[in-house]
């Protein structure tokens, strides 16, 4: 007769959940021990549980199916909130296994006990402690089925220790899952209406809306009405490249993205939610949609965006219409001192077909839309809830969902030293992904915002919360020292040798890359002014100084 932990990987497998992502302590070694009667499971060591949560959420991107995490009780789980976090926000489905104390040891509160389940809540939409053996197949069953959605959902799933050791386990059957319901007709009937009347529209894509069928379906209903696209600030997953509809990403910075958004009277939803700002700024708005405008929703994130698109496709009679799509087109390749932009550059020089790109430049990345578009066809994936420190465990994930495309991870050196771990668990798995630190020596995007939140008296004490250069960061031997090879670029043709070494050879690889602060100097002290000049500039100004800021 199976224990739970046998029961519980046996429910797993079944379901389709054929990856976990682990850092296990004592109440998970019968899980542990079990893997080798359940050969179907991979499971994959992570040295931080922030790994273990943000690989799991990389491999759902691209697998299009959970992975699930197993984490050391309370505390393991609380090392893996953040991106957790980014998860939910992205509605990604993850399941999370949470060992704890024996059911009859929980009483002696001993020194690790402690309340996961409100810890759990915090990034879950469903939690639940099973209390008894012949229970847990059914519970991980449902926790399988409430991550897959829709929409995607962090399930936490906690296994005390006994439940996990004790015979008696029955697998569990995931239930039938029930397509998702579409709009109504007379919700599709409304926005075509509005579509097709004289006020300016666009359509705000996200998450399942961002990929190749749907995008092309919006691309058809703008080349019939004149909508404009655009994807939410930080996509789950979006499709792009040459051959592929063009779709502009809302800006991060609330100033620009109400120059994209300036005169707009019906926004559509798919998928998305309204945009709102990162933060509260003093004198500015949080809700960025504008004065006047009617909002849509087409499809909620419970709802089917590509069924929606398709029907509002037949509706305007735009099946015949022809979608703008991007040019083969690439950067030439820079020359010189290394700067953001140029590395940027060169990404879309040599960026192959099929590339996954993870990221988590932050500043460094602003030119990287611009340099990519016409590259050949990749998916691009972005920090979904904010929480720096994804990039790398995301890229980990991406890598062992799908093994044969090359992935590019891009970070800041700030958010990298989050969870540097994930690059022990490249090499260990022999992931193929190339990383660009880019080596600014500073948290960047803090000093873009001490200028933006009016913080007045920020002197040298100040400053000094935001710089890393003291000493500097050295991120080829950090990686030669968890075993991934490692180069530092300085140079242009430095950085391009480096890349296409990269991207050449098997296996995960580091660049290095010492750039200057891409807002930096004169351009950081200007940009708050500009920032603030863009709602009295005339639009045409205004829209192109957005789009020399941020393209």
């Amino acid at each position: 007769m199976e224990n739970g932990a046998q029961t519980l990987l046996r429910t797993l497998v079944d379901a389709g959940v054929e990856v976990c992502f682990t850092n296990p302590g004592t109440s998970e070694m019968h899980f542990v021990a079990a893997l080798d009667s359940v050969p179907e499971m991979r499971a994959v060591l992570a040295l931080f549980e922030g790994v273990a949560t943000g690989a799991a959420d990389g491999y759902a991107r691209m697998a299009g199916k959970p992975a699930a995490t197993l984490l050391h009780l309370g505390c393991g789980l609380g090392n893996g909130l953040a991106n957790l976090h980014n998860a939910r926000k992205g509605k990604v489905p993850v399941v999370n296994i949470v060992g704890d104390h024996a059911t009859y040891h929980v009483q002696y509160d001993a020194q690790l006990q402690s309340d996961i389940e409100t810890s759990a809540r915090n990034v879950s939409t469903w939690v639940r402690t099973t209390q008894k053996t012949e229970d847990l197949g059914r519970d991980a069953a449902e926790a399988i089925a409430t991550a897959m959605g829709p929409p995607g959902q962090v399930a936490t799933l906690i296994l005390p220790a006994d439940v996990s050791w004790s015979e008696g386990g029955v697998v569990g059957k995931l239930p039938e899952l029930p397509p998702p319901e579409r709009a109504t007709d007379a919700v599709i009937a409304d926005i075509a209406t509005a579509l097709k009347g004289a006020g300016k529209s666009s359509i705000l894509l996200g998450g399942r809306a961002l990929r190749e069928p749907a995008i092309l379906a919006a691309a058809r209903i703008a080349a019939q009405t004149g909508a404009k696209l655009f994807a939410e600030v930080f996509p789950t997953r979006i499709e792009r490249g040459a051959g592929l509809p063009h779709v502009e990403r809302i800006a991060y910075l609330a100033e620009l993205a109400s120059v994209q958004l300036a005169g707009v009277e019906h926004l559509i939803l798919v998928d998305a939610k309204a945009p709102v700002s990162f933060f509260a700024y003093p004198g500015k708005k949080s809700y960025l949609v504008p004065d006047g405008c009617t909002v849509h929703t087409l499809a909620s994130f419970s709802q089917d965006a590509q069924g929606g698109l398709d029907a509002l496709v037949q509706r305007l009679g735009a099946e015949n219409a022809t979608p703008a799509l991007q040019a083969a087109q690439r950067p030439d390749l820079p020359s010189g001192k290394l700067t953001a932009e140029k590395v940027c550059q060169t990404i879309g020089h040599l960026l192959p077909s099929q590339a996954i790109i993870v990221d988590e430049a932050q500043t460094s990345g602003v030119m990287l839309a611009k340099n990519t578009a016409g590259a050949p066809r990749h998916d691009l994936l972005a920090l979904t809830g904010g929480a720096i420190g994804l990039g790398l465990p995301l890229a980990v994930g991406a890598a062992v969902a799908c093994p044969d495309r090359p992935v590019l991870a891009l970070v800041g050196d700030g958010s990298a030293m989050y969870t540097l771990q994930a690059l022990w668990t490249m090499a260990r798995e022999r992931l193929n992904v190339v990383t660009v630190v880019f080596s600014n020596r500073s948290y960047a995007i803090l000093n873009v915002e001490l200028q933006r939140v009016g913080a007045s008296g920020a002197g040298a004490a100040a400053k000094s919360q935001l710089d890393i250069s003291n000493p500097n960061l050295d991120f080829v031997a950090l990686s030669r020292g968890m075993g991934v090879p490692a180069v530092r670029a300085t140079t242009c043709d430095e950085f391009t040798a480096a890349l296409q070494q990269g991207l050449a050879n098997p296996g995960p690889f580091l660049i290095d890359a010492v750039v200057p602060n891409a807002l930096g100097g004169l351009k950081l002290l200007a940009l708050p002014h500009v920032l603030n000049a863009l709602g009295s500039l005339p639009q045409p100004i205004a829209a192109g100084l957005k789009n020399k800021i941020a393209p």
